[in-house]
C-alpha cells in the first residue's frame, strides 16, 4: 500500500512497499499463529543474522568478503524484522545512486584525470628513487 503517490521514487509506509510486499515476517502462517513459536522463530533468525554480521566484521580487515557477508546478514534479519528490511532498503537506494553518480560522464572524466595525475606523481616519485638509489630496497640503502 503506497502512501497515495503513484510516482517512482515515492516514499512508502510500513505497511508495505512500492512492489506490493508488505514489510514484517516472512515466517510461515503456521508459525505466525502461535505467538511463543513465533517469538522463538524471530529469536532464532536474530542469532544466525548476528552471527553472519559478526563474521563480516571481522573479515572487514581480515581477507575476505567483509562488506558481502554483513549484508547478508542484514538480509537475513530482513526476513523478520521492519528495522532491517528499511535499512537494507535504504541502503540499496544509496548504492543504486552512487551507482548511477559514478556513470555520469562528467564524474567518469574527473576520476580518469584524477587517476592519471596520481599514477604520474607516483611514476616520478619511483623514477626519482630509482635514479637516487638504484633497484635497492629502502631497508637496504648504505649511507
Amino acid at each position: 500500500m503506497n502512501t497515495g503517490s503513484n510516482e517512482p521514487g515515492a516514499a512508502e509506509t510500513i505497511t508495505g512497499t512500492k512492489d506490493g510486499q508488505p514489510l514484517g515476517s516472512r515466517a510461515p502462517e503456521f508459525i505466525q499463529a502461535r505467538r511463543a513459536l513465533h517469538v522463538s522463530w524471530q529469536v532464532g533468525v536474530f542469532i544466525v543474522g548476528l552471527a553472519v554480521v559478526v563474521a563480516g566484521i571481522i573479515m572487514l580487515p581480515l581477507p575476505g568478503p567483509g562488506w558481502l557477508v554483513i549484508f547478508g546478514g542484514m538480509a537475513i534479519w530482513a526476513t523478520e524484522f521492519v528495522w532491517a528490511q528499511l535499512v537494507l532498503r535504504w541502503t540499496k537506494r544509496k548504492v543504486t545512486e552512487a551507482a548511477q553518480r559514478a556513470l555520469d560522464p562528467k564524474v567518469r572524466r574527473r576520476n580518469i584525470i584524477l587517476t592519471t595525475i596520481g599514477l604520474v606523481i607516483i611514476a616520478v616519485l619511483v623514477g626519482i628513487y630509482v635514479w637516487k638509489f638504484g633497484f635497492e630496497m629502502p631497508w637496504k640503502i648504505k649511507e
